[in-house]
């Protein structure tokens, strides 16, 4: 019922609007609309701006043997710098392991140094945000990363990583200071 009576009220309102447009155009007097047509004929004609000057671009010849390939390994994406490789090295799974070699390394950022006693401590804040005091000596990160050096701003760090024969090799680590936003530089 009420679908019937929406489409009579649309149909009433469309048929008023097409007799009100018939109405209008049906009106005799366009001298209004003369008057206007004759007042913009009038107006004084301008003048076109000139064209900017065209500028010829440099063609680009393409090189190909002058670029790196996209399928061989870049060389700049290197491994990190190992320090030396030895036989017979290996971690000491013996020793109970510390708190932060649950962590990588790029879940640790420093974000400070204290001087305690003539010994350098290294603040170390994980991404639950909780705040570890480490000095040389001590372990960090999941490759048994011993602390061998703590500046002002940054933990340098040797590791220990097994190569793909198996064999462990010993490779140089940072954790640099974090910046006041919180990110490592």
């Amino acid at each position: 019922m009420k679908i019937k009576v929406y489409c009579e009220v649309t149909c009433q309102m469309a048929m008023a609007g097409v007799c009100l447009i018939v109405q209008g155009c049906s009106r005799d007097d366009l001298s209004d609309l003369h008057a206007y047509v004759a007042e913009v004929k009038g107006r004084p004609k301008g003048t076109i701006a000139a064209l900017p000057e065209i500028q010829v671009a440099e063609p680009f010849m393409f090189r190909p043997h002058q670029v790196r390939d996209p399928f061989e390994p870049d060389e700049s994406l290197q491994e990190p710098e190992e320090v030396r490789v030895e036989t017979g090295i290996k971690p000491d799974t013996l020793r109970p392991r510390e708190e932060l070699e649950t962590f990588e390394l790029d879940a640790l950022r420093m974000v400070g140094t204290v001087r305690q006693w003539g010994v350098v401590w290294a603040l170390v804040e994980t991404k639950e945000g909780a705040i570890h005091r480490v000095k040389v000596g001590n372990y960090m990160g999941n490759n048994y990363g011993k602390i061998v050096n703590i500046v002002d701003n940054q933990i340098e760090l040797v590791e220990l990583v097994a190569d793909s024969t198996g064999a462990w090799r010993e490779r140089k680590a940072t954790v640099m200071m974090a910046d006041k936003a919180g990110k490592a530089p």
